[in-house]
């Protein structure tokens, strides 16, 4: 997809991947952008430097995610572009409470799954529209040090992989974007860990990266390209990259939430 000319929202807009994104539609040439979040005044000042709209959007509430949708194509217009990318670190093994795993849940799951209810239909019917779903590298291979990260971001892949399946012959488009350590404030303090194995990426970069992969509309958008080679070493002998996984969690301390 052509980002030019084209409507956007996106979630967790105020900061970090989501403000890297906004920036770098925008320069792409993107008709209006919608940047939705809980921090107002962020939220407000990402709005203005993009020249779009600010709607604040807790992601977890399926109300307000159908209220999102349909301020934003009144403002708008149709919806061609929906960035699901609102996330948090709570990070814990089994023995974490319920409501923490159901946090994980709500938002790292149910979110893409409100904003699939309230833009697919929409798409279909038009014959064209783009998802970009926000997982991470963790959904693809898993985190050594989380459960309710990894079990969450596993189905948030999962998720994604079923929309491009079933609505792609309708002409909806759908990436999933699954990168390791990006210097968000949601890494803060965590440039030694393990997902920064490979390098702290700049959120900038990864923002080119998503709008790169989008011309090509290809599924996995992996601002980490060693990640593909991990996934392969997995699927190739599992018992061996399991072997691997339990010594990088050896190496590597577990992280403050």
């Amino acid at each position: 997809m052509d980002i030019k000319g084209k409507t956007a929202v996106i979630t967790g807009g105020a900061s970090g991947i989501g403000r890297a994104m906004a920036r770098r539609f925008a320069a792409a040439g993107a008709k209006r952008i919608c940047v939705a979040d809980l921090q107002a005044q962020p939220l407000r000042a990402v709005a203005a430097e993009v020249g779009g709209i600010g709607i604040p959007c807790d992601v977890s509430d399926e109300a307000v995610m159908q209220n999102l949708v349909a301020e934003a194509e009144t403002t708008m217009g149709p919806i061609d572009i929906f960035c699901s990318n609102a996330g948090i670190a709570y990070l814990g093994d089994e023995s974490a409470p319920d409501a923490e795993w159901q946090k994980n849940w709500d938002i790292h799951v149910m979110a893409h799954v409100y904003a699939a209810r309230a833009v697919i239909p929409g798409m279909a019917e038009r014959g064209r529209g783009y998802l970009v779903n926000t997982a991470s590298a963790a959904g693809l291979l898993s985190h050594v040090h989380s459960a309710t990260y990894a079990v969450t971001k596993h189905a948030a892949v999962a998720f994604a992989e079923w929309l491009a399946i079933t609505y792609g012959p309708q002409g909806v488009r759908v990436s999933v974007l699954c990168p390791q350590a990006v210097r968000t404030a949601m890494t803060q303090g965590r440039e030694g860990g393990v997902a920064s194995v490979d390098g702290m990426m700049e959120p900038e970069t990864l923002a080119d990266c998503v709008v790169e992969t989008m011309a090509k509309e290809a599924f996995l958008i992996l601002p980490h390209p060693e990640v593909l080679g991990y996934m392969r070493r997995k699927t190739n002998d599992y018992d061996r990259w399991i072997s691997g996984m339990q010594r990088l969690k050896q190496k590597f301390p577990p992280e403050s939430v």
